[in-house]
């Protein structure tokens, strides 16, 4: 069975170059090269790798691979976010599951947000991507496998770039990493953290560990070795005052209430003004908006180096919420920056594609989703006795 190579780090490298045979003092060196060649230049080849002998490029060739996630789909909003339908390779029952991932370009950053499990276990009610069953972890070549297939569609290899007549004004397209798409990071940390470390290594996608930001719902426990073992930028997942609310909301509270989560928050390592964290707050119409909330989250986040993401909600197919009224978002904000709290209202963007926040969710398990909506159609109909009832694709 082929190796893939994509997603291991230096010593997984190395212990691959002893199964091929390649002396012990080249194997540092070798690795370095393949490091080089696959996150510094996007080598989808090892014919590529012109700096490593031919020999070992064939038993490379033989041996292993560089595999990427397939692009099944690419859609581009009208306001230039992109969303990508990702097939995996076949997992040990053969099966191919798929994965979204969002590209938003903005003027002085371009933010990636990818995926870390297959569906999601949390079944936040507000969220469409909760709303698919979960199925499996990502593996750490499929976490990377979506930068490297975001990086070749967008030409955002250094050689590209430098060869571009209109290279991005930051140096790169993709500046800014965020586990925010399909699945709960946290439950996840075998992959998502050594893929963490690839992202920030300066050899290779070297991105800055505070560009790399990972959400969660709040899975407690795994909070302080998140930033203890990557050191990287945390977001939470909030959503409400109250574990009233949010054990409804996020039913994760039931088991990590706020007083702890909060806790966790405080205690982050590294936290100061310069590394805030970023807590999400997707807006719903009498569900989170009073003046009452907004004043309670200024005491509930009181000592804590943060700002509030304020997110107006996006709708999807059967949601059962609606989003706050404008006038409410806008109250909201005032009383948070009354308080000190940094608190922007995110701009929805590509909710023409359903690659807005809280929208992701398999393109196969949508057509899953009509399919059962059409044979339960049917269904009704004949137990009408013929009658025809009209349903809407």
């Amino acid at each position: 069975m082929s190796t893939n190579l994509v997603g291991l780090e230096r010593p997984q490298l190395m212990e691959v170059l002893a199964r091929l045979g390649v002396p012990e003092r080249q194997r540092k060196m070798r690795a370095q090269q393949l490091w080089h060649w696959i996150y510094h230049r996007g080598a989808k080849s090892f014919g590529e790798m012109t700096n490593i002998s031919k020999d070992l490029r064939a038993k490379l060739s033989a041996h292993c691979d560089i595999a990427r996630p397939e692009v099944v789909m690419k859609q581009k909003s009208v306001d230039g976010t992109r969303k990508w339908l990702l097939r995996l390779a076949p997992d040990e029952h053969g099966q191919r599951h798929e994965v979204e991932m969002v590209f938003i370009p903005e003027e002085d950053r371009g933010t990636l947000c990818i995926s870390s499990q297959v569906g999601c276990t949390l079944n936040c009610t507000f969220c469409n991507t909760g709303t698919q069953r979960w199925v499996r972890n990502l593996t750490t070549a499929e976490i990377i496998g979506q930068v490297l297939v975001a990086r070749d569609t967008l030409g955002d290899w250094p050689a590209l770039i430098e060869a571009s007549p209109n290279p991005p004004a930051a140096g790169r397209y993709i500046t800014n990493i965020v586990f925010m798409g399909m699945g709960e990071p946290l439950y996840n940390t075998e992959h998502v953290f050594p893929a963490c470390r690839i992202l920030a290594d300066g050899e290779g996608l070297s991105l800055s560990k505070r560009r790399i930001t990972v959400s969660t719902a709040g899975v407690v426990p795994e909070i302080p070795r998140l930033g203890a073992e990557t050191g990287v930028m945390l977001a939470i997942s909030l959503h409400a005052t109250t574990d009233e609310v949010r054990d409804k909301l996020v039913p994760l509270n039931r088991k990590y209430p706020l007083n702890e989560l909060l806790a966790a928050c405080r205690a982050y390592p590294g936290l100061s003004n310069a590394r805030r964290i970023t807590f999400e707050y997707v807006m719903l119409k009498g569900v989170n908006d009073s003046e009452e909330d907004a004043r309670r989250l200024v005491k509930i986040l009181k000592g804590i180096p943060a700002k509030v993401n304020l997110i107006p909600f996006n709708p999807w197919p059967g949601s059962a919420y609606e989003c706050s009224d404008w006038e409410d978002i806008e109250r909201f904000a005032e009383i948070l920056n009354d308080g000190h709290l940094a608190a922007p209202i995110r701009t929805p963007r590509g909710r023409d594609i359903m690659a807005a926040c809280g929208q992701l969710k398999s393109e196969s398990e949508r057509l899953r989703a009509k399919q059962r909506r059409t044979a339960e159609s049917r269904a009704r109909t004949t137990a009408s006795g013929g009658a025809t009832i009209t349903t809407s694709g």
